[in-house]
């Protein structure tokens, strides 16, 4: 049999409902598409429900072995013809691979309770921000991620896309309001930290304790003030220009790899911290932040 040539066909309309967030919520399954974003879900051990190829398309000797790999694992793999693969892409030039993957968030208390350092995006609206913010936690390493109330979906397609795969490999969890979540670092022990333009300490002249859970704020509004007020540190990100506020993936990149840095330059002084992630000391960084799709202001 040659590859699906049908948009009738009962697996390209499956991709295309999954488009929807109740739909993926409802089947507890998203679509991922690209080489690398299907390989970081394959390396993480992610359930793969099928694969989704179109041979013509799909150059890349490594992806090809990758699918016959996990064909060979029992995992569905459907050809798609080109031209049909290229109606349900999401950008123009697609590689031919994308995969029907299985997902959760699961609830707090489930969140690897090893990290370090702790990020909640209390509220946060826009997948391209989750996306790009998962991405940066992986890279630093040694991070959860926590969302807070009602956020988007990280298995947007948007999200999904804008994380490289992340998505799959960082411990992730919900609160369903920000008072859970309070109790949470409270039973485990995790310092909380606040964001805010009005915050008082600026976040490069404070004492991060381990491990801690940064907080900030929706990417319009930020942290209301009685949230803001709960930190046991309140922390901002000093502005010298015109602009008021950072993008959300942008200010979370600072206070993240400032956390990192002075776990680094404390564990140089004899502490025992946890292992930084491979490369964090010896190899330069790879590329810096990517999809910068937010509207300007940051909750910190």
């Amino acid at each position: 049999m040659g590859p699906i040539s049908s948009a009738r066909n009962p697996l390209v309309k499956r991709i295309r409902l999954l488009a929807d967030r109740r739909h993926r919520r409802r089947e507890g399954a998203c679509v991922v598409r690209g080489i690398q974003p299907v390989w970081q879900a394959v390396a993480a051990g992610a359930e793969i429900e099928a694969m989704v190829i179109a041979p013509e398309l799909l150059r890349s000797p490594p992806a090809r072995r990758m699918v016959e790999e996990q064909r060979a694992r029992g995992v569905r793999v459907v050809e798609l013809t080109a031209e049909l693969f290229g109606r349900i892409a999401d950008r123009d030039g697609p590689t031919g691979l994308a995969a029907i993957v299985r997902t959760q968030v699961p609830p707090l208390d489930r969140l690897a309770a090893e990290c370090g350092v702790y990020l909640a995006l209390h509220e946060i609206g826009n997948p391209g921000n989750l996306g790009t913010i998962l991405r940066t936690a992986d890279a630093v390493g040694d991070a959860g991620v926590v969302l807070v109330g009602a956020t988007t979906d990280p298995f947007d397609p948007a999200a999904v896309k804008a994380s490289m795969g992340a998505v799959f490999h960082v411990p992730l969890a919900h609160a369903a309001t920000v008072d859970d979540f309070f109790d949470w670092a409270q039973r485990r022990g995790v310092a909380v930290a606040t964001t805010s333009a009005r915050a008082p300490e600026p976040f490069w002249q404070v004492t991060y304790p381990r491990p801690v859970a940064i907080l900030l704020g929706s990417e319009g509004t930020g942290l209301p003030p009685e949230v803001l007020a709960r930190g046991d540190l309140r922390l901002r990100i000093p502005m010298a220009g015109h602009s008021q506020s950072l993008n959300l993936a942008v200010a979370t990149g600072l206070l993240l790899y400032e956390v990192r840095r002075t776990a680094v330059a404390d564990r140089a002084d004899g502490q025992r911290l946890p292992r930084p992630a491979a490369g964090w000391e010896t190899e330069p960084a790879g590329a810096g932040l990517a999809g910068d799709t937010g509207p300007g202001p940051a909750g910190a």
